[in-house]
This record gives structure tokens, C-alpha cells and sequence, in this order.
């Protein structure tokens, strides 16, 4: 089962969960410092990412690992905040740079491509302080930083993402508050947020492609979280409807705007208006895009990063009540079959994984794809040999070698979530998808393989696997 020749073998982290060094050497506070440090058990065991793997220090560490592993492609994330303490370049901070300059400089030494991220959820504490991304001047402080970036590392990385996962972001921050600033907005924070972050990501793309592109040859996307979803009872239409919007409202509330014509999906903007308008309000709590913010926003990405992680059921919900929040605006109830193996909110759905492949292709006329984040985390902190886990990951492997050969999807780069153990948002440490374990009470946070670590250097030696479909 070899996959195409020159495919990419990649492991993803992000800057907040596994650097630490959380105030060293002139860094300024992100949202996650601040969260962090306010306690109130918002994170487990009010943990937090002051030092988490260390790799601020232990990057020659890390780079062992991903040497041991024998990665073509690495992704992680810069800190806005370790660059420039207070999100704009009125002062940047030179060892911040430094940092960044020694890990692309050593993957390259080693043979193994960069893949960027400039924003993985931690803004710059300065930039929360003037609204964050509820505030339209966030567009342009994303883009200056951007360009900061694409000018200060552009000439080696050419594989950049502008933004993790806008999709939960904006939920989880702006909506429900689970995530920094840790304020709800129900039913219209979510919005306003991804209506910023959709703006911010087309503005950097353009400047990336009008002042960059000709020299650098990169290329720039960003990365969209989604699961694959299917109707609970196949055979009703008001479930197949709801497993439609539910893709609606997952991927395409940014794929399409990004990849197709610069604006919502028709079934978000008509359900969220019907719902505003029950509700009382003068206009819909979805904002809308001017034509020119269309034309602006329209084929703003090089390439489809996908984080997939878990298949659900979906059932319609009506909302009778017309009550305000997210799924409540979808009309929907989301549940696993009762058969799936779970590790906590992910279930092993491996086919999941080569539909949305295909429904990427058939939707978005058959981009190349990256799968920038796709993992499961081990059910025994305790144990090194986490062999149900191995057996996810080669499931799915079976999956993409199938989407490639039968399905004829251009997917053309795997990165597996994660590289260490790190800390896994407001789960804190309790959550582990390292393919390497990190012993936390240990101040040297030694790094030692899982048995998915050494199955999957294997499959990286032999570009796929070695039995037969």
C-alpha cells in the first residue's frame, strides 16, 4: 500500500502548547497566559502552559524526535506574542525571532519542510484588550503581523497557515467562553468573530500574493476543523437535511466563502436570519460581507488544510423555543453511534475521514489537500504501548491510501496531532496525543516514543504500508 511518491509525512504542534517560557526573554502575555493564570478551574486542575513540554528551551529535543520519526513536514505555530509583545511591530522582539529562525534553519539542515501557522489561539493579551477578534481593527493588526512574518521567515517557509481551526476558535472564544477571554456571547459572538478572522486571513493571502508570492513562491491557506457527519436515521429527510447543515455550518461556513464565491452558504444565512427574526431581532446576528469584501475574499487559498479527528451522528432538532446558540441555529442533536470506540470526545470512525476527503473534492473542485492535524489521544498515561491507539492511525492510513487510489482525491501531505504530549487547552496535561510521551513532574520533560511513534516511523520509511487493500 505505497503511497505516491513524494508524499508528505508530517507532525503538528502549536506554540501555547508545547513551548513554555511563557514571559522569557522579553515575551508579552497571549489570552492563554492571562486565562491561565486567572485559575477558577476553567482548565483541568487549573493547569497551565507556563513551561508545558519546554520546548522554548528543548527544541533540540524536539528536533530528535522528529529526526527519530523521520518526518518530510513539520507544522507548528509562531507566538504573536514571543514576535511582537504587544501584537504590533512598533517594538519586536529580536530573541523571538532568533527562536524561530533556529527551528526552520534546523528542519531545513535536516531535510524536513516547515509548514507555519501564524495564529494557533493565542493572541496577544494587548490586542484581547482593544476587543480581539470581536473588533474589525483586528483585520488589519493580523495583517501587519503577517507580513511581518512572510517578510522575517517567507525566504525559507513556503508552506504557510494563517489560521487553526477559525471554526472552534470563534465558537469556543467568542460564543461560549471556554476559551479566552473566557466571556459567552451567545449566538452572536461566534459570528462576529469568524467574520473577522474570514476578513483577516483573505487580507493577509492578498498581501501575501501581491507583495511576497513572486519571490518567495509559497503558497498560503488555512486550516479548517470539521468532522464528517451522517443523518442518525439514513432514511428521513428532515436527518438528511440536518447532516447537511451540519456540514454547512462545520466546513463550509469558511470553505466556501474562502474557496468558492466570497460569501456564506445559503443555508447558514437563511437559518440564521429565520432565527434572528423569531427571536426578535432587526437583522440577522450573522454579519454580511459588502460585495467588495466578497470579491476580497473569494480563492484566498493555495491549497485545503483539513483537521479531522471524529465521525457523529446527526438528528434534526427543531428549535421550537427559539432558543439562542450554535446548534441550536442549526436545528440539530449530535451523537456517536453506540458501536464506536471512544477516547473521551473522539470516536474511532476511520471511514469518516475518506468521505470528507471526497466531499472536499466533489464541493471545492479537487484542491490539494493537507490533513494539517489528525490524531487520537492515549487511553493510558501510564503505558508506552498504546496499540489500540497504533490501530486508529493505521486504520486511517488504509482510509487516505483508499481516497487517493479508488477515490482520486489529491491529498498530498499527513500530519499527525501531535508531536509531544503538551498542553491539550482547558483538558490542560489529562488529554495525551504525543506520538511521544512527556513526563511533566520531570523539570527535564524527557521525551520517550509510544509504540505509535515507531509504527509510524515505519510507515514513513516505507511511504505507506505494507500489506495490500
Amino acid at each position: 500500500m505505497a503511497f505516491p511518491a513524494g508524499f508528505g509525512w508530517g507532525a503538528s504542534t502549536a506554540a501555547y502548547q508545547v513551548e513554555g517560557g511563557w514571559d522569557a526573554d522579553g515575551k508579552g502575555p497571549s489570552v492563554w497566559d492571562t486565562f491561565t493564570h486567572q485559575g477558577g478551574e476553567r482548565v483541568f486542575k487549573n493547569q497551565t502552559g507556563d513551561v508545558a513540554c519546554g520546548s522554548y528551551t528543548l527544541w533540540e529535543e524536539d528536533l530528535k524526535c522528529i529526526k527519530q520519526l523521520g518526518l518530510t513536514h513539520y507544522r507548528f505555530s509562531l507566538s504573536w506574542s514571543r514576535l511582537l509583545p504587544d501584537g504590533t511591530t512598533g517594538f519586536i522582539n529580536q530573541k523571538g525571532i532568533d527562536y524561530y529562525n533556529k527551528i526552520i534553519d534546523d528542519l531545513l539542515a535536516n531535510g524536513v519542510m516547515p509548514i507555519v501557522t501564524l495564529y494557533h489561539f493565542d493572541l496577544p493579551q494587548a490586542l484581547e484588550n482593544k476587543g480581539g477578534w470581536l473588533s474589525e481593527a483586528i483585520v488589519e493588526s493580523f495583517d501587519k503581523y503577517a507580513r511581518f512574518c512572510f517578510s522575517t521567515f517567507g525566504d525559507r517557509v513556503k508552506q504557510w497557515i494563517t489560521i487553526n481551526e477559525p471554526n472552534i476558535f470563534a465558537l469556543l472564544a467568542y460564543d461560549l467562553g471556554i476559551f479566552p477571554p473566557g466571556i459567552p456571547h451567545i449566538g452572536t459572538g461566534g459570528y462576529q468573530a469568524a467574520h473577522n478572522l474570514i476578513k483577516a486571513h483573505a487580507r493577509s493571502w492578498h498581501s501575501y500574493n501581491s507583495l511576497f508570492r513572486r519571490e518567495q513562491k509559497g503558497m498560503v491557506s488555512l486550516a479548517i476543523f470539521a468532522p464528517w457527519v451522517e443523518p442518525a436515521d439514513p432514511n428521513s429527510v428532515s436527518d438528511q437535511e440536518a447532516a447537511k447543515r451540519a456540514i454547512a455550518f462545520s466546513l463550509d461556513f469558511f470553505a466556501k466563502p474562502i474557496f468558492t464565491d466570497g460569501d456564506y452558504p445559503e443555508v447558514v444565512k437563511s437559518q440564521i436570519a429565520f432565527m434572528s427574526k423569531k427571536q426578535g431581532y432587526p437583522s440577522s446576528r450573522l454579519p454580511e460581507f459588502t460585495e467588495e469584501e466578497k470579491r476580497m475574499i473569494k480563492g484566498t487559498a493555495d491549497f485545503f488544510a483539513l483537521n479531522y479527528y471524529t465521525t457523529c451522528l446527526v438528528k434534526y432538532q427543531e428549535n421550537k423555543k427559539g432558543e439562542l446558540g450554535f446548534l441550536q441555529d442549526v436545528e440539530i442533536e449530535i451523537f456517536p453511534d453506540p458501536s464506536w470506540i471512544s477516547l473521551g470526545w473522539i470516536y474511532m470512525v476511520p471511514w469518516g475521514i475518506r468521505k470528507l476527503l471526497k466531499y472536499i473534492k466533489d464541493t471545492y473542485n479537487n484542491p490539494v489537500i493537507y490533513i494539517t492535524e489528525n490524531g487520537f489521544s492515549q487511553g493510558d498515561p501510564a503505558s508506552l504501548d498504546d496499540t489500540q491507539r497504533w490501530e486508529y492511525f493505521r486504520q486511517t492510513f488504509q482510509e487516505l491510501f483508499k481516497a487517493i487510489q479508488l477515490d482520486k482525491v489529491n491529498l498530498k501531505i499527513y500530519c499527525a496531532w501531535t508531536l509531544l504530549d503538551n498542553f491539550e487547552w482547558n483538558y490542560g496535561y489529562s488529554k495525551r496525543f504525543g506520538l511521544f510521551h512527556v513526563d511533566f513532574e520531570d523539570p527535564a520533560r524527557p521525551r520517550v516514543p509510544y509504540t505509535s511513534a515507531k509504527e509510524y516511523a515505519k510507515i514513513i520509511q516505507n511511504n505507506g504500508l505494507e500489506e495490500h487493500l
